[in-house]
């Protein structure tokens, strides 16, 4: 049988390839700049290829060695299932827990379940991302995370998907608006740029595309937001009308403005899920999370039952 790395020479060579630096790297691994050069040479002895170029000025990760590291990460990142799956037979949902959730979801679910959360399962350690959907899905394949909270639907390989809540769109336009006519709020009504939206990359801007079948591209503004906040400033100023989720209803987000809302076809909405990796021995209590998440929904949004 061939030699294996081990799992000190996995976690040192990833270190090395985030910090590109010995001593700093060996510094974030708490051990000496020698033992931890002695552990990385030791691993390319074993693995029989250079994974470092080394000079007096920098360290530079070969193409093969940054192959390797993202490997590392993933083998270092079942070993550490291996622990979480002992331990959940244990105590379920305890230890260390890497989430990651979109910024559209984030202010108006978290505040709501996290107290219960922490109260339910005091020994869980847990970390949170937000970012968008696609950043947030390479780490979660690459290992660093272990579960995203998004939006629906959105396409993915090598996942397991809980749905958990179906979240409506709403209109949301300045109280005294001009723009339109509440009461007979008609899509092929609107002027030329008059709907604001969040800029591309945001997966709610294409589920609002999509949901509320805004197909006409001109009556789309140039101007776009980087976040949902921006998005209701420019609302509150008249600039525009949006679409926005039901769940933010009666949030932070809309407080001390003259922005209204209202329903829109009961067919414009998107479902929120969580998601994690494909054989991962963690399901059980990642679907007792989601069912958590479930129980301290806003009364804006239904429950998917499955």
């Amino acid at each position: 049988m061939d030699y294996l790395p081990t799992i000190k020479q996995l976690r040192y060579f990833t270190a090395l390839e985030e910090h590109e630096h010995f001593g700093r790297a060996a510094e974030a691994c708490f051990v000496s700049q020698s033992a931890f050069s002695v552990a990385i040479r030791e691993l390319e002895s074993v693995l029989d290829i250079q994974l470092v170029d080394r000079t007096r000025k920098q360290v530079t990760i070969t193409a093969i060695g940054s192959d390797i590291a993202t490997q590392a990460r993933l083998v270092l990142r079942d070993a550490q299932s291996l622990v979480e799956m002992a331990r959940h037979e244990r105590e379920p949902l305890a230890g260390r827990l890497a989430l990651g959730v979109i910024p559209t979801i984030a202010p108006f679910l978290l505040p709501r379940f996290m107290p219960a959360l922490h109260e339910a399962y005091p020994r869980l350690q847990l970390y949170l991302r937000e970012d968008m959907t696609a950043v947030l899905l390479d780490t979660l394949l690459g290992g660093e995370l272990d579960l995203v909270l998004m939006a629906l639907p959105y396409d993915m390989r090598h996942v397991e998907v809980m749905p958990l809540l179906r979240d409506p769109f709403r209109l949301a336009y300045r109280k005294g608006t001009k723009r339109i006519d509440p009461k007979h709020y008609s899509f092929n009504r609107l002027q030329r740029d008059s709907i604001l939206l969040l800029k591309d990359g945001h997966c709610l801007r294409d589920h609002a595309l999509a949901a509320c079948k805004l197909r006409q591209q001109e009556k789309l503004s140039r101007f776009s937001a980087n976040s949902l906040l921006t998005l209701v400033q420019m609302v509150d100023s008249d600039l525009g009308i949006s679409y926005l989720p039901a769940m933010a209803e009666g949030s932070a987000l809309l407080a001390n403005t003259r922005v209204c809302t209202q329903p829109l076809d009961k067919n414009a909405y998107r479902d929120i899920g969580l998601v994690w990796r494909r054989g991962t021995g963690r399901t059980e209590e990642f679907r007792a999370l989601g069912a958590m998440i479930q129980k301290h929904k806003p009364k804006s949004v239904a429950s998917i039952i499955k």
